[in-house]
């Protein structure tokens, strides 16, 4: 387990034919362009971005092969494990770790919601840790929602499955963020916090996590880099002017309701010239002519496009 998942992780879209099929060449050149931006520390595939729930086995299969050919080693690959079942996720860590990737992103199952006891989480992880050998993240959801794990689950899932090196953090709250942040990032051995309060960036990395992974990486990874650049080296005044390119992103990436988020980062990469098309597969559809004119409006606010609409 050599890589520790840390540092900015974008998390990288699935473009798709009108047929609703994988556009492999737009991937490829979507691959490109993020890996392109000097200093991030890995991509991520297979997750909520790339709109996992409706991909098939073989189709995951099938992106995993076209990124490690494309990125060639550039960067490390963090594949995401989205599956009810226990058994299911191992079949596809384990597919991860003979494809290549670096590192594992482990959503929770479904069935949390109607209940989970600790050693249901561990014994999640577990299966999922001995079919890979790899590091895995986390995916903390919100507490509520009952698919969030309390810090004393977490604490018991570092002890018994030491693969789990970092957490996604998606709380939703400020101060169990910072709790987490600061409980789990002083652990031996440490696991560190990757946000992706993308919302409330600049708010969250201020409150000392070690890395963020984030979907509208895959639109502005070069801003997401320079902001937490700016953070670790405590520059706010830098921070903060970073911040106000990306704060009008935010607001139309993360409006309501938050399920369209990845279909406006497709409609913002097709008015940047970087898509062919913003088609996502159902029950995902595709947004208004209005809210397409926010995201125009959102990247000329970021400096990203001009007021005629044509890339910077």
């Amino acid at each position: 387990m050599s890589f520790i998942p840390s540092g900015v992780i974008p998390a990288v879209l699935l473009p798709f034919f009108d047929d609703l099929s994988i556009d492999e060449a737009s991937f490829r050149a979507h691959l490109e362009d993020v890996a392109s931006v000097k200093g991030l520390s890995a991509l991520t595939i297979n997750a909520h971005s790339t709109e996992v729930a409706s991909c098939t086995f073989e189709e995951q299969k099938r992106v995993l092969e076209i990124t490690k050919d494309q990125l060639k080693g550039q960067l490390p690959i963090v594949h995401g494990i989205y599956a009810e079942g226990s058994l299911e996720a191992a079949k596809i860590a384990r597919m991860a770790s003979d494809g290549g990737s670096s590192a594992l992103l482990v959503f929770p199952p479904g069935p949390l919601t109607m209940g989970q006891r600790p050693e249901m989480v561990v014994e999640h992880f577990k299966r999922i840790s001995d079919a890979s050998g790899l590091p895995i993240i986390a995916f903390q959801y919100p507490l509520a929602g009952g698919q969030g794990y309390p810090l004393q689950t977490l604490h018991r899932l570092f002890k018994e499955v030491p693969a789990v090196r970092a957490i996604k953090d998606w709380c939703s709250s400020p101060v169990l963020h910072e709790k987490q942040v600061r409980q789990l990032q002083s652990l031996n051995p440490i696991v560190n916090v990757l946000t992706t309060h993308s919302a409330w960036l600049f708010a969250s990395l201020v409150l000392g996590g070690n890395g963020l992974l984030s979907g509208s990486g895959s639109v502005i990874a070069d801003l997401q880099l320079a902001l937490f650049n700016a953070v670790q080296n405590n520059d706010l005044k830098a921070a903060k002017l970073i911040n106000d390119r990306i704060y009008p992103l935010a607001q139309v990436f993360y409006a309501d309701p938050w399920v369209d988020m990845h279909n406006r980062m497709k409609e913002a990469l097709v008015l940047l010239g970087k898509l062919p098309r913003a088609v996502v597969r159902p029950p995902l559809m595709k947004v208004t002519d209005q809210e397409i004119q926010w995201i125009k409006s959102a990247l000329i606010q970021a400096g990203l496009l001009t007021q005629e609409g044509k890339p910077v």
